[in-house]
């Protein structure tokens, strides 16, 4: 009864073990499906801004419609870049999380094998202590019940440790998934963000290189009927440049913006994305050094 005792306390630990998988990784998955979703509106509302800063542009003195055009194109930038953090959120940390569903059920059905026999194993040592107390002369049933409870004890022994091997084995992928999912979750944060601070910067400069007076005098002259007084940056296309994967000539047109982003911005963020994980495995081999 002893070694029926250690078995059940060690397929607890295992049951708990699986158990605590299956609430937390579940858990795990629905936030980060809703952050990626989170992530996703942003974009769309940052398109609708795109489309506005353009709109509005078009409106204004040729100074300011330059700028607010660079802006647009600086901002339309980004959300190409995070447009590949809300497809590689779903790649590379939901999908995996996903699978544990079906990992679960399976070592939970091992162990559902396993208690079904340790249980007919109780049940069976139940039956002989019966019968020794009852019918203590009765050397042929006793023997019986014996030869019973020894088949179903090595049927538990083995049993036990199949399901000792596959629980460890769950264990070991767990930890190592985790520590993958979370590290691409990282790596695939700081890519966006590093990415988004350089266009960001470069849309500050542009702000800051705007010549408010000249647009100023600009509009005061006009004001005042006078006109070819002072010149102004040659305007591009009106059309958005090719930087902006989408045309803003019809709502329509906005609505597939995000099946219409750039490979090569995608193409771009991997690269980056290798060139950060290099880093942070350069620096984390020089601190243990």
């Amino acid at each position: 009864m002893n070694i029926v005792l250690s078995r059940d306390s060690g397929v607890r630990v295992m049951e708990n073990t699986v158990t605590n998988a299956e609430k937390y990784f579940g858990q795990f998955c629905s936030l980060l499906a809703a952050y990626t979703r989170k992530t996703a509106r942003l974009r769309d509302k940052a398109d609708q801004l795109v489309k506005q800063l353009i709109d509005f542009a078009n409106t204004e003195n040729p100074e300011l419609r330059a700028t607010m055009r660079d802006l647009a194109e600086h901002l339309a930038k980004v959300q190409d870049y995070r447009q590949a953090e809300v497809e590689r959120l779903e790649t590379k940390v939901i999908s995996p999380l996903k699978f544990y569903g079906t990992q679960i059920k399976q070592t939970r059905a091992e162990i559902k094998k396993f208690k079904h026999i340790q249980n007919n194993e109780i049940k069976q040592l139940e039956k002989l202590e019966k019968l020794r107390q009852k019918s203590p002369s009765d050397r042929q049933m006793i023997s019986q019940a014996e030869t019973s409870v020894q088949r179903a004890s090595v049927d538990a022994s083995r049993t036990t440790h199949q399901l000792e091997e596959t629980v460890d084995a769950f264990q070991k992928q767990k930890l190592k998934d985790l520590q993958k999912i979370f590290s691409d979750f990282v790596t695939i944060e700081m890519v966006f963000h590093a990415k988004a601070v350089e266009v960001y910067s470069s849309a500050f400069q542009t702000l800051e290189n705007y010549d408010l007076e000249r647009d100023l005098q600009d509009f005061r002259d006009k004001m005042r009927g006078v006109y070819g007084h002072h010149d102004t940056r040659p305007l591009t296309n009106t059309n958005p440049s090719a930087s902006v994967p989408w045309s803003f000539a019809s709502q329509s047109a906005q609505s597939t913006v995000q099946s219409q982003r750039k490979e090569e911005e995608v193409s771009e963020d991997d690269s980056s994305e290798e060139a950060l994980v290099e880093d942070l495995t350069g620096q984390g081999q020089g601190l243990h050094k």
